[in-house]
């Protein structure tokens, strides 16, 4: 999809719109307002800061020692406790979360996460040790999937990337949609993941995940998320969001109205549902209850290892709705809001050309 390219007229750099938004912002100083108009207005703070912190974290400002937010200094304080040493050009963070002892207790997530694991090592060739794992079943208490643990593990995963590098950010558990306090949502709302401690930390907005590991990828890195979770198709806020038909054409649809890109790298999501939409686990494969989501994407990697992005969400979506299909043992899918996983990308590609590559 096309864009538009113009310079901001408070600081002279360059500027984006993508095509159907009424809007422009700056990077650098934050500026935004209607494109081709005089500059109006701010960025509002939280949107504003979180770009901040990824830029002056990741030298892309002018002042090169400027140091990290606070905050930022915490998580990457965090980071160099809980992680694995072993920095290989493949790592991966996989987070799952079962809120023990909550009413909605989901009893997939560790399953989720540990056949994620074995797909990755045993299929995907990523090392055990550069693979980070967080869920409630871990010995160690700072791998529990709390609010910090999870931002100092999105730290860990994308600090010292280099050109190259595949990296993997998968989650199981729960989210949620809040209401956008910042203005840069179509639809008005903030999708959230719900870390293990989300009612006394607060959740993890789809705005700071985008600034953790989006914002600050370099040229030739390359980031895939698996997000097994309800209302998941914008939770990493990225710029284009894919729609097929059920006869399995596409097309991109721009679905920001301020712009998120990347310091030259590219991310791509792979996600549950619409941000509509709920998603499930099921019995309905196995036998033991697994994310549908989760079990499509496994199952369409391992059939066929070399696959386009295009073969990939149609197979994914073929499974998942053969399973809604499975009267009696998808209890979640009894609804009338089926469940379609979802592709979303910073870049616009021709899907049934492009081969996954992780």
């Amino acid at each position: 999809m096309a864009t538009t390219t113009q310079h901001c007229k408070t600081c002279g750099r360059a500027l984006k719109k993508i095509s159907v938004s009424e809007y422009e912002t700056c990077r650098v100083c934050k500026a935004v307002g209607l494109f081709g108009q005089k500059i109006k207005a701010r960025l509002p703070p939280r949107v504003g800061q979180l770009v901040d912190a990824a830029a002056q974290y990741y030298g892309d400002t002018k002042n090169k020692n400027a140091p990290a937010p606070q905050s930022w200094q915490l998580a990457r304080s965090r980071a160099r406790q809980l992680l694995p040493q072993v920095r290989g050009r493949k790592r991966a963070v996989l987070c799952g979360v079962t809120y023990n002892g909550h009413r909605k207790k989901l009893e997939a997530s560790v399953h989720n996460v540990r056949s994620m694991q074995r797909l990755l090592v045993n299929k995907l060739d990523f090392p055990n040790d550069s693979i980070l794992i967080l869920t409630e079943e871990e010995s160690d208490r700072s791998k529990f999937p709390t609010k910090r643990n999870i931002q100092g593990a999105l730290q860990w995963l994308v600090q010292g990337c280099k050109s190259g590098d595949s990296l993997i950010f998968y989650y199981s558990g729960h989210a949620c949609q809040v209401p956008d306090e910042d203005g840069d949502e179509i639809d008005g709302y903030d999708e959230a993941l719900c870390p293990l401690d989300y009612r006394v930390a607060g959740v993890l907005l789809d705005d700071e995940i985008n600034a953790t590991i989006v914002a600050p990828l370099p040229q030739g890195v390359t980031l895939h998320s698996v997000i097994d979770t309800c209302f998941s198709a914008t939770l990493l806020d990225l710029p284009f969001l894919c729609t097929m038909n059920q006869d399995g054409l596409y097309k991109w649809e721009a679905h920001q109205l301020i712009y998120k890109g990347t310091r030259g790298g590219k991310a791509v999501c792979i996600s549950a549902c619409a941000d509509n939409q709920n998603s499930a686990d099921t019995s309905a494969f196995t036998g033991n209850a697994i994310g549908a989501m989760t079990f499509s994407f496994i199952n369409a990697i391992e059939t066929e290892r070399k696959q386009t992005y295009g073969g990939l969400l149609s197979s994914m979506r073929k499974v998942v709705n053969q399973a809604q299909q499975v009267v009696g043992r998808f209890v979640p899918f009894a609804s009338s809001m089926s469940q379609e996983p979802q592709l979303s990308s910073t870049t616009t590609f021709e899907i049934y050309s492009e081969n996954v590559t992780f």
